[in-house]
């Protein structure tokens, strides 16, 4: 009845629609949301979508992940989503997997393209971006970065030297050089939220024109300035990236090119959290080692106490370099940390494993195991073939919190 309003009151009320995301699509407007297919349920396998974005002429497109969830891999070669400045033969700005969520990607003109491909094993809820339409080169608090091809110059970060730089903004610096010659890169001042893993505020340089991890030169933050740096080839990317809270005077760096033949060291800095991790172990101790039997040392107790670490988890990824297994192990639980590097993502935290000799102990991925060994200089776990791994059932968890609570 109009007149009294029932109808008004026993009206149902409709949760609001949640949008639903398919594979890919064109995409056009000032601002939008894409989501991986099904999102945010698990999305499907042996598949790939392509997004194209496209925003006012005049203007460059700014993508922000917001979440993302997929396959593990610290070379993304199985699920992964790619993003391109422009709709064809573009630059890719970079190849993303896990639950690491790179700070804002700017296109250099008014299209992006985004690329999701997912194989047979699927793991994860796929991603959720949004996009804006920015002003290019609007220095100001939130864009800087681009890219550098005079044989010097300097870059720095947004509101140096009046103030400190701003939170949560992302830098990328492309410098190319001419195909026969290198780049040097130093830094003059550098001020940097400091952590011992560089896991907030920091830079980051790859040899490359894109933000791969296995190109990493290093990482760096803290109040330090990094030794001189030098490229592999003709190009290097430069990231700075601040989350949204504590802040810092920044930096300013300068880059030249040098002939190929020029000598080049770069030291490690004391800021890097992830040295290049293809380091090899040296060859004659790594030899010795892998000759000796393959035998796991004594028992889970009489090993708890001479490790620097205990913990459980899951394999996520395995990698053979050289003669060593590189690991990525999802933790389940942590009863010794010592001085090991957790990164933390939402919940998820994972760490860094190194099995000194590929196959002992033999571990594979997808499996849960017990880790006791030492700590490298970079935290990073080692084992050796005489520390203790063993395979994890749920009945391990009495004996483990009864040796967490033990004095050593």
């Amino acid at each position: 009845d109009l007149h009294t309003g029932q109808w008004a009151i026993s009206k149902p009320c409709f949760p609001p629609l949640r949008p639903t995301f398919t594979c890919g699509g064109n995409i056009t407007g000032e601002s939008g949301v894409i989501g991986s297919q099904g999102y945010p349920g698990v999305y499907p396998p042996n598949t790939k979508c392509v997004w194209r974005i496209t925003v006012p002429e005049g203007k460059v497109v700014v993508l922000s992940f917001h979440f993302i969830d997929l396959e593990s891999d610290n070379l993304c070669r199985y699920d992964y989503v790619d993003v391109y400045s422009g709709h064809v033969n573009g630059q890719r700005l970079g190849r993303f997997c896990g639950t690491f969520k790179p700070g804002a990607l700017v296109s250099t003109g008014n299209k992006m393209l985004l690329q999701m491909l997912s194989d047979a094993n699927t793991a994860g809820s796929g991603f959720l971006a949004a996009f804006s339409a920015a002003h290019p080169h609007e220095r100001g608090d939130q864009y800087c970065g681009g890219r550098l091809e005079k044989p010097s110059g300097t870059f720095k970060t947004p509101n140096w030297p009046e103030k400190d730089y701003p939170a949560g903004v992302t830098c990328s610096w492309h410098i190319v050089a001419p195909k026969n010659q290198i780049i040097e890169v130093m830094f003059e001042k550098f001020d940097v939220e400091r952590d011992n893993y560089c896991r907030y505020d920091h830079v980051s340089i790859f040899n490359g024109a894109e933000i791969n991890d296995a190109k990493r030169i290093g990482k760096y933050c803290g109040d330090s300035p990094p030794a001189p740096v030098f490229s592999d080839r003709n190009q290097l990317l430069i990231q700075f990236l601040s989350d949204l809270s504590l802040t810092a005077d920044g930096f300013i760096g300068h880059y030249k090119f040098r002939p190929k033949k020029f000598s080049t060291t770069t030291v490690p800095p004391t800021t890097t959290t992830e040295p290049v991790t293809t380091r090899p172990i040296p060859l004659k101790y790594s030899v010795a080692l892998c000759k000796q039997k393959c035998k796991r040392g004594r028992t889970l107790e009489s090993n708890y106490c001479s490790s620097n670490f205990v913990i459980t988890g899951t394999v996520v990824t395995a990698v053979i370099r050289g003669g060593s297994m590189h690991a990525t192990v999802s933790i389940i639980s942590v009863y010794k940390e010592g001085n090991l590097a957790i990164q933390q993502a939402g919940k998820t935290m994972s760490t860094k494993i190194i099995i000194l000799c590929k196959k002992c102990p033999f571990i594979k991925r997808g499996l849960n195991y017990i880790f006791m060994g030492q700590v490298d200089d970079e935290g990073r776990g080692k084992i050796a073939p005489h520390h203790f791994v063993m395979a994890f059932k749920t009945k391990n968890q009495k004996g483990l919190n009864v040796l967490k609570n033990k004095q050593c």
